[in-house]
């Protein structure tokens, strides 16, 4: 073990032996086996579940021999299959970067929108359709995913301000007051004009239906570079977590330690609005649930978060289609109903509130 490793693991031995449950690596890998099955259980019923309930040997044989003459093998690859697999994508990316933002900013109540990027998705999204008449959801994609790479920035440039540099403090009031302008801005151009705000309110109300593989294809790579930088990040928020001045005594690059966590967080919250709208509770919660089984590693708490997220999603996604049948309320509603208790718990307990 290496010097880095000893201090931080000793600053954060109180805090794992009060909140984490499972105390040893094999342990823990276990539990995150036990999660991946129940995320394996889960995509299954969301090709299983819907409008027309579809069995299980169906679903498989859709893969193993596709025939395009059965109604089932159609709707479960042409129409389940990538509204699934966006779900998974965008539930990893909201639980990596809910976990990186806490971290980043040592705020337990900080969530993947706390830099604006879902304001400046929202807002490049209406320009889009106001402007220019967009009108599909691939050309969402590039105006939400434009609008959070440059509300990130400015957010950054915004909070670096200063003597002291890019704090954490600077960072989510300068992220808190970007945000308040830019729905402001969003709010005043929908009120001008009743057909954007018809368009814009079905992409807002944050869902994963009506998606197709080329949505899919179009984030895929965002999210998959941004998950890589997340999880490499681990080692860096275990380091920082003592606090700034601990991690330069170990020789730690704050200022880009937070710029390459920033950029994770701005590729993944970014792809993940620009394809399924702001979803709301995920990011938020899902960290804290991690951090509660595995104590403060940052290493083990992305990675449960990366699983717990997607399961979460999967779960509103597929309890949407089943209490509405056969309409569907949308996955943005089902989690902020699923979120709002757990989001209580976590500010009446403080212990599992704390980073």
């Amino acid at each position: 073990m290496d010097s880095t490793t000893a201090i931080t693991t000793r600053a954060a031995e109180p805090s794992r032996r009060r909140r984490g449950k499972l105390s040893s690596a094999p342990v823990r890998l276990v539990g995150l086996l036990a999660a991946l099955l129940l995320l394996l259980s889960l995509t299954v019923a969301s090709l299983a579940v819907g409008s027309k309930a579809i069995p299980v040997t169906d679903v498989l044989q859709a893969f193993r021999a596709f025939d395009e003459t059965v109604e089932n093998h159609l709707i479960v690859t042409s129409l389940r299959l990538p509204r699934t697999l966006l779900a998974v994508m965008v539930g990893v990316a909201l639980g990596l970067s809910g976990a990186l933002m806490q971290g980043l900013t040592r705020n337990p109540l900080a969530d993947p929108g706390i830099l604006g990027v879902s304001a400046g998705a929202a807002l490049a999204v209406v320009l889009g359709i106001f402007v220019l008449g967009v009108a599909s959801l691939t050309g969402y994609v590039w105006f939400a995913f434009a609008g959070a790479g440059i509300t990130s920035v400015a957010v950054y440039a915004l909070g670096a301000l200063g003597r002291d540099g890019a704090t954490p403090v600077k960072l989510a009031l300068a992220g808190a007051a970007v945000t308040a302008f830019l729905g402001s801005l969003t709010a005043a151009v929908l009120l001008l004009d009743v057909a954007t705000l018809e368009e814009y309110r079905f992409w807002a109300v944050g869902s994963v239906a009506g998606r197709d593989m080329a949505v899919v294809a179009q984030v895929a790579p965002f999210l998959v570079v941004g998950a890589v930088m997340a999880v490499s990040a681990g080692r860096s928020l275990n380091t920082l977590a003592p606090g700034d001045d601990v991690a330069r005594s170990l020789g730690v690059r704050v200022g880009c330690s937070r710029i390459f966590s920033a950029g994770a967080v701005v590729l993944l919250v970014g792809g993940a609005t620009a394809a399924a709208g702001p979803i709301g509770f995920v990011g938020l919660t899902v960290p804290h649930v991690a951090r509660a089984i595995t104590g403060p590693d940052y290493r083990w708490v992305l990675a449960y978060s990366a699983v717990l997220a997607p399961s979460l999603l999967l779960l509103a996604d597929v309890l949407g289609r089943v209490v509405a049948r056969p309409g569907e309320i949308q996955v943005g509603i089902v989690t902020a109903v699923i979120g709002a208790p757990v989001f209580i718990a976590i500010v009446r307990r403080r212990t599992l509130a704390q980073v």
